[in-house]
Parts: C-alpha cells; structure tokens; sequence
C-alpha cells in the first residue's frame, strides 16, 4: 500500500516537474534571451540561495541568513536542549547552500558589464511570484503542521530541474558553458535535499487520507513553482502553455527510483 502511494504521489508530482524544466529549457533557446534577462534570472537565484525561504526548522528569517541568526541565538542550548548533532547538521547545510549562492553570485559578477556593482545580497529582491510561493509553503506549514513541511521538503527544487536543464549546456561556449559548470557544482546538493523529503515516508504510518492530502499540497506547490520560474525567466512560456503543463498535457519526468532507493 505505501509503495503504491509513493508512486501516486510522484505520478502527481512528475509531469509538474516537466513543466519547471520545460521553462529553463525553452529560455536557454528563447529569442528574447539576452545578457538582460541573463543577469536578471542570476540576481534572482541568488535571492532563494541567500533570502529565500528553504523549509527547514530554523530557516524562516531565510534559507541562509536566518539559519545563522537562529543558530547564534540557540549556541547556550547546545546538549542542553539541543542535540550537538543536530546543530552539526544545520551547520553543514549552511556550507552547502551558501556556497550555492557563491556559484552563482561569481557566475553573475563573470558576466556583468564592466563598471556595474558586484553582487551583493543587499541588493537583491523577490518578485511577485516568488513570493506567492513562499506565502503558499508557510500556509501548508502552518495549517498542515508535520504534513505541510513534508510537503514543502518534497516540492523543494522542483526535482532540481534548473540545474539538470543547466547542467545540459555543458561544453558550450561562453555563459552557456559558466552556467553548466556553476548548475553541475548544485545539483547532487539540492537533490539529496528533494531526496530528504522522501526519506522515511514509508515509516510514517500515514492513513490514505494524509497521503491524498499530501497529493494535494505537492500539487499546489508545484504550480506555484513553475510560475515562480516562469517568472525568474521572463516567461518564457506563454499562459496558454502553462495551463496545459497544469492540465497535465506533457510527458512526465522519469524519477529516479533507485537513486531515491524506492522500490518503482
């Protein structure tokens, strides 16, 4: 029975997936692709790697700044309240996902017109769409308790389509070949974390109602995540095409069964 709600529950999630990776890859080939929408999409990514909202326990001032806040204000509580081995975690996973904005953030500074700044994190913004998406995931969080960040955990990078769609344009020339190399140095990162959303599912004695629930939220999330990057990418699908993706009129992404160590 578990095995078969896993299968629907990625079967859900599959060709949404298609779709966030259907947007990066039709804007590498876009005709309105330029050095413009480049930067943009970049300042962007390094708005989620710094600010953005991740769905962990102490990350809701963002996925990185917040973490390290949180962690300054609980280092008295360690082995008090506080496992050390948990703190260690936090830790390593802040490494990990700062130097995703590094990647990205020197991919961008590589690019940049001469005499424009830097990056700089101060000078980063969300976008409308983003924002709806991180008001969505705190809502399932806040309504659904365990279940809704379950959820949030699974949704998390969208089956790391960006940087597969990305890693694609390796051997390239120019900023398509930085972009492969900066996607490649993510990628095996952000999948163990959409990994992390599935592991131990199958010891949580969820009743089938949780599990139709849990269809539900991925559902939502991941519409929310295909205008998110839509967006970040200057739409490169029209509405029409996006609609379709949400009607489901596209081939599903095959997940990865044996790397997720799930029987298919």
């Amino acid at each position: 029975m578990t095995t078969g709600n896993i299968q629907r529950l990625i079967g859900v999630a599959a060709p949404l997936w298609a779709g966030e990776a259907e947007v990066v890859r039709t804007y590498w080939a876009s005709s309105g692709r330029s050095l413009r929408t480049d930067l943009l999409w970049l300042r962007r990514q390094c708005f989620k790697e710094f600010w953005g909202s991740g769905v962990g326990k102490y990350d809701r001032g963002g996925v990185f700044l917040g973490q390290l806040r949180n962690l300054a204000d609980k280092a008295l509580e360690i082995d008090v309240s506080i496992d050390r081995h948990e703190i260690l975690e936090v830790v390593e996973g802040l490494k990990a996902e700062f130097s995703h904005y590094c990647h990205f953030a020197d991919l961008y500074d590589s690019i940049r017109p001469a005499g424009t700044p830097k990056m700089h994190p101060k000078g980063l913004d969300s976008w409308p769409e983003d924002d709806a998406l991180t008001a969505l995931r705190y809502r399932h969080q806040d309504e659904h308790g365990a279940l809704g960040m379950r959820a949030c955990k699974l949704s998390e990078g969208g089956y790391c389509t960006l940087f597969s769609e990305g890693m694609k344009l390796k051997g390239k020339p120019g900023v398509d070949g930085k972009i492969a190399e900066a996607c490649a140095k993510v990628y095996d990162d952000e999948f163990e974390h959409m990994l992390g959303g599935i592991a131990g599912i199958v010891q949580e004695g969820l009743a089938d109602a949780d599990w139709r629930l849990m269809e539900k939220l991925i559902a939502e999330q991941l519409r929310h995540r295909i205008r998110m990057r839509n967006a970040q990418f200057s739409r490169p699908l029209p509405e029409e095409r996006v609609q379709a993706i949400f009607r489901g009129e596209i081939p599903p992404i095959e997940f990865d069964y044996r790397r997720a160590r799930l029987a298919a």
